[in-house]
C-alpha cells in the first residue's frame, strides 16, 4: 500500500489572518504557495462535511470570483465522476454559466 502526505503551512499575521499559505507534496517536489484553499473532508463518524476556508490578504476579489468559479466547476466533474450522475453534473455545470454570467467572468486566455 502506497502512503502519501500533503503538508500545508499557513503563516498568520497577529490576528491569526493568513499572510501565506504554501502546501507541499511528495509528487509535487517542492513547496508551491497559493492565495487561497478550500479543504473538503468527509467525517465518516460524524457523516458530515468538514471545512477549512482559508484566504490570504492578498486574495483579491476578481481572484477569489474565479476561485470559486472553477471550483464549482471541479465539483461537478467530480460528482460526475464518483456517483456517475452526468445529468446532475450537468445541472450544476449549468449553474456555474449563471454564476460566470452573473458575476461578469470572461473566459481566461
Amino acid at each position: 500500500m502506497k502512503k502519501s502526505t500533503i503538508t500545508i503551512d499557513i503563516e498568520l499575521d497577529e490576528n491569526n489572518v493568513p499572510e501565506t499559505i504554501q502546501w507541499e507534496a511528495p509528487e509535487l517536489g517542492k513547496k508551491s504557495e497559493c492565495k487561497a484553499m478550500i479543504l473538503s473532508v468527509w467525517d465518516k463518524a460524524e457523516a458530515n462535511t468538514m471545512r477549512i476556508d482559508l484566504w490570504t490578504k492578498e486574495m483579491q476579489v476578481e481572484e477569489m470570483t474565479f476561485f470559486v468559479h472553477q471550483t464549482l466547476l471541479t465539483l461537478s466533474d467530480s460528482f460526475e465522476k464518483a456517483t456517475g450522475d452526468a445529468r446532475m453534473a450537468a445541472t450544476m455545470r449549468d449553474f456555474c454559466d449563471y454564476y460566470a454570467e452573473k458575476m461578469k467572468i470572461n473566459p481566461p486566455l
